[in-house]
């Protein structure tokens, strides 16, 4: 996301400069190859507020955009330290409460209070779901109408190179049903449902493609063993274009136990691609508005999403509806509200 709000803002003339924690992550040499990068060098959270208010005297940026507790609530504070008078801008991606949840009393209570005071300190605060802003005012204790809603910007789909839909052809093999998921193989994503709900669909012509990488890949292997679907499943490991996946699929399915916003899903409509998601906190009921746009099924619930696939796989879709749906979610969209809140517009 953040790179993508970078190019729109560099496109309207704006200089972007990322500093990061640590410079490591799958997107560095992106980012590295269009914007400078500052690597704080922090290797522990307590590290950062130094570092963070020796970049701020030194750079004096104009504005100041912070994604993702807890440098949502560490950066307010440095620029204080640093006597930086630019507006600066917190954004959260998921439901903190839900992310958060199993780490126990101590962690909760630092969790409240750091949102307490953190984003009483910003100029703006912003949620990416009005699921998330819901659940930031909660932490916070601040009316819900401080924090603006502003949905994550998703890139223009841009058509796949020849030879990359060959290879992702050749990946799905000789299916007639192509079922796609796209997403770190994590317990956020609940990848368990979806191979529950394969087995229960039983329909051998279809086969699940699952485009990521993360902890629970060989776990997830041994669970379509288990089910005698191994050769129903399909695991592509990470791309960092997954365009050529969309493009070549049926369906597009999302398990999800709970989300922030749901990229996902707005890149698999703007390739016209059918969607059916769980009715997770918060962003999918948002982005396919309530069904209209996709069908949500109860969380957690592997026959509900068994009968959503099936449903999905034999409905006809308006696939012009659905790229026009993906493009309420265009860069340009974010980027003004973005630079509104920074006073840059």
């Amino acid at each position: 996301m953040s790179l993508v709000l970078a190019h729109e803002f560099a496109r309207r003339g704006h200089g972007v400069e990322f500093v990061l924690m640590r410079a490591q992550g799958e997107l560095l040499p992106e980012a590295q190859r269009e914007f400078p990068v500052v690597d704080l060098g922090a290797p522990r959270v307590r590290n950062v507020l130094p570092a963070l208010v020796r970049y701020l005297r030194q750079r004096r940026p104009k504005a100041l955009l912070v994604d993702m507790w807890p440098l949502t609530v560490i950066a307010p504070v440095a620029t204080r330290f640093a006597g930086f008078n630019g507006k600066v801008v917190v954004s959260e991606h998921c439901v903190l409460t839900q992310q958060y949840r199993t780490w126990g009393l101590v962690h909760n209570l630092a969790l409240q209070a750091s949102a307490f005071w953190g984003y009483r300190l910003a100029s703006a605060r912003v949620g990416v779901s009005v699921g998330v802003c819901a659940d930031m005012a909660k932490l916070s204790r601040l009316p819900q109408d401080q924090f603006t809603v502003i949905y994550n910007p998703v890139r223009r789909p841009s058509q796949p190179l020849p030879e990359k839909l060959r290879e992702a052809n050749a990946l799905w093999g000789s299916c007639k049903r192509r079922i796609l998921t796209v997403g770190n193989l994590k317990e956020q994503k609940n990848h368990a449902l979806l191979l529950r709900a394969l087995a229960i669909l039983n329909d051998l012509d279809a086969r699940l493609m699952l485009v990521g990488c993360g902890p629970l890949k060989d776990a997830l292997h041994q669970q379509a063993q288990e089910l005698g679907i191994a050769d129903r499943v399909i695991f592509a490991g990470f791309h960092a274009d997954p365009s050529p996946f969309y493009a070549t699929a049926d369906l597009f399915v999302l398990s999800s136990s709970y989300e922030g916003f749901g990229n996902v899903i707005v890149e698999a409509l703007s390739f016209g691609l059918p969607v059916v998601s769980t009715d997770c906190p918060s962003g999918p009921a948002e982005i396919l508005e309530d069904g209209r746009f996709g069908q949500l099924v109860p969380v957690g619930d592997a026959v509900a999403l068994a009968r959503g696939i099936e449903t999905a796989l034999n409905m006809p879709a308006d696939r012009d509806a659905l790229i026009r749906r993906a493009a309420d979610f265009d860069p340009e969209i974010a980027a003004q509200k973005y630079l509104e809140l920074l006073g840059l517009s």
